[in-house]
């Protein structure tokens, strides 16, 4: 019987990242102190920026991994197994993530063929917001399987809400299963139905092990969660670090075909009747991409809130006459 399991990369393992901002030099940086890639390409529409970012980032090298690491074009792009989107305009103080998409969305329209046509078998994996809309943007544009176009989504939510969580349940972040689902946006959606502590669900945690978690205090940790990126930004300008790590998540698990189920935004369609979108839901990711997108046994409120974030997306999706 053949195996069907996708094979390893034949040549060194490259990875493209578009756009020398925050994140994409923060992933940069991660990414060469993890070993995963041993080539990095850095783009940028600012050349010497890039090749600002790869001396410094060689010159960690020493203290790293052997890894090539230059500052080069799309057509570079050749051959990596993963070309990461960060490229655009950032959120600033005050507006929502859908404040800016005609900004990005014009600049979609400009490096996603570039990307498409010189690396036809490669993953593209967007980081820059409205991260879900840019993805179904990506896919559209770029004419690729949509198994192999997906968005940073909600696994920085998903993160935030875990770590907020831990430190009201006095638990290791780790270990609480909890999931941020729909647009990575002030419409996201806690699965309160399905969050646990050791198989346990909270209210269960809770009344078992004498933890205070009524309605109100719950609220108040999702309300953190959604607001969290605002707050950031309203203290240090861009949020960057934990977007990173959870790039360097996403690379991994494809990398070393993980089967992780993470929180990450593709294409949906036939989910509790929502088609024809992009919005985050627990993923499982492989070295093919999406393998997967899990179906969650959802309450109805939460199917109702679902469907609100997909409806929301729709509308900024069709602004931007994809078709």
């Amino acid at each position: 019987m053949a195996n069907s399991t996708p094979q390893a990369p034949s040549g060194p393992v490259r990875i493209a990242i578009a756009g020398m901002g925050n994140v994409g030099s923060t992933f940069a940086y991660a990414l060469l102190l993890s070993g995963l890639a041993s080539e990095i390409l850095l783009i940028d529409v600012n050349r010497a920026k890039a090749e600002g970012e790869a001396m410094d980032l060689n010159h960690t090298v020493p203290f790293a991994h052997p890894t090539r690491i230059w500052a080069g074009d799309y057509s570079d792009c050749a051959g990596a197994a993963i070309t990461v989107l960060t490229a655009g305009a950032s959120q600033k103080p005050g507006q929502s993530r859908l404040d800016c998409i005609q900004q990005n969305a014009t600049i979609w329209r400009e490096i996603v063929p570039e990307i498409a046509r010189n690396n036809p078998d490669g993953i593209l994996l967007v980081a820059t917001n409205p991260v879900d809309v840019l993805t179904y943007a990506a896919l559209k544009i770029s004419g690729l399987p949509k198994s192999r176009v997906l968005g940073s989504g909600t696994i920085l939510d998903t993160s935030r809400f875990r770590f907020l969580l831990s430190q009201h349940f006095g638990v290791d972040a780790r270990s609480i299963h909890a999931f941020i689902i729909g647009e990575h946006g002030d419409s996201e959606v806690p699965v309160w139905s399905l969050a646990n502590i050791a198989g346990m669900h909270l209210p269960d945690y809770c009344r078992l092990n004498q933890v205070s978690c009524n309605d109100d205090e719950m609220n108040t940790i999702f309300e953190a969660t959604r607001n969290a990126a605002y707050r950031i930004i309203e203290r240090k300008g861009a949020t960057y670090y934990a977007v990173a790590a959870g790039l360097m998540r996403i690379t991994e698990t494809i990398l070393r075909h993980q089967n992780t189920v993470v929180s990450v935004s593709s294409l949906i369609d036939d989910y509790y009747g929502i088609n024809d979108v992009c919005l985050s839901l627990p993923t499982v990711l492989d070295r093919t991409g999406v393998q997967r997108v899990l179906r969650l046994e959802l309450d109805p409120s939460e199917i109702l809130k679902l469907r609100y974030s997909a409806e929301i997306l729709h509308i900024t999706i069709s602004s931007l006459n994809l078709d």
